[in-house]
């Protein structure tokens, strides 16, 4: 009951003043903290990391690693903080973060805001033992070169996280998908290698892909990622999409998240998992609010998931929901692990999806 009333509160002020309100609750210990649920059947590995479910945070909520401690405490079985650049920036100007409740999404074009990888490298150096944290990378909006920011970012910070994500797949930054092409982006992969080649422990790299790629660009990022070496694809990001919104604010510039995207985040993982043949650990996200919904993104490839939007509408308490529900729905179906789940409902839902097409 306090948490619905505070989301009311926060729902009534700027979205933006009421996000930075929320960063201070849980730094007072105003927020839900069971710390990390977990079961036998909700233990599981990706890529190396030991998690103690598979329901992570997406980047953006925490943009300068200023509240890992009450998140990690929050049911999370990972969490992930950023994007850091190697400067600060203070992003697109504002309004730029616009509430669509009866659509249950949200749009943004923040533009990679955060305090520099300097400022964040040092929280993150300052946090303890706990649940896998890791690290959003981003690029200068006026750098010279955006792709050797990324590697910039990962030497600086790389000692202090237990993964990183590439991100190449924010639509708020001009011309930055344009690193996701298949040349551009085996360049920018190879130089961020190269960095975490150089750091004290091996830490899993991630790349993080935007929901409105065709199959053919799926493909492509397919092969370079396994050519690359690198640990797994993040599917996806916020989409450029407005397809069936009725919010008012539904034409507002940015990216788009939230409910409207999960079917189209989920059809993206799917043809991924089909792409990469279940190989590399995929992590799915967009549109995830119960544990049904992560339940499909498991079930159609994904190795683990993360949320965020959600969140605004069903406060921190949906997460541990979620973590307990899903280990529910995978005793039901008879998963003695969540591993056992991933991809078992891949070929159905891409099938289904070819006989939409096609009628």
């Amino acid at each position: 009951m306090i948490e619905r009333i505070g989301l009311a509160l926060l729902h009534r002020l700027d979205p933006e003043i009421a996000h930075g309100l929320s960063i201070r609750a849980l730094n007072l210990g105003l927020a839900p903290a069971p710390g990390p649920v977990t079961s036998p059947r909700l233990a599981t590995m990706v890529a190396g990391m030991a998690l103690p479910n598979p329901i992570g945070l997406a980047a953006g909520f925490d943009k300068n690693a200023e509240a890992i401690a009450p998140l990690s405490r929050a049911g999370f079985g990972f969490v992930e903080v950023g994007a850091a650049t190697p400067r600060a920036q203070p992003g697109n100007p504002k309004p730029r973060l616009f509430r669509l409740p009866q659509d249950r999404a949200v749009i943004n074009r923040f533009g990679f805001n955060n305090d520099g990888m300097q400022a964040i490298s040092k929280r993150l150096a300052a946090r303890r033992p706990g649940i896998p944290v890791g690290l959003n990378l981003g690029a200068n909006k006026d750098s010279l070169d955006r792709a050797a920011d990324f590697a910039t970012v990962v030497a600086h910070c790389g000692a202090h996280v237990d993964f990183a994500t590439v991100n190449v797949s924010s639509p708020n930054t001009e011309r930055l998908r344009d690193l996701q092409g298949p040349a551009a982006l085996a360049a920018l992969l190879e130089g961020v290698m190269r960095a975490r080649a150089g750091l004290p422990r091996r830490i899993p790299v991630f790349l993080k892909i935007a929901p409105d790629l065709s199959n053919g660009d799926l493909a492509d990022i397919a092969a370079v990622a396994h050519a690359s070496g690198i640990d797994g694809i993040i599917a996806t990001n916020t989409t450029l999409a407005r397809d069936g919104l009725c919010s008012a604010q539904r034409d507002q510039a940015g990216g788009l998240s939230g409910a409207p995207l999960f079917t189209r985040s989920t059809l993206v993982l799917a043809k991924l998992s089909r792409l990469t043949h279940g190989t590399l650990p995929l992590i799915g996200v967009g549109g995830i609010a119960t544990a049904a919904d992560a339940y499909e993104k498991i079930r159609a490839g994904a190795s683990a998931v993360q949320l965020y939007t959600a969140l605004a509408y069903h406060g921190l308490s949906r997460v541990a929901e979620i973590a307990s529900d899903l280990d529910m729905l995978l005793a039901r179906d008879g998963f003695t692990h969540v591993a056992d789940a991933v991809g078992t409902g891949r070929d159905a839902l891409l099938h289904a999806a070819d006989r939409s097409t096609e009628g």
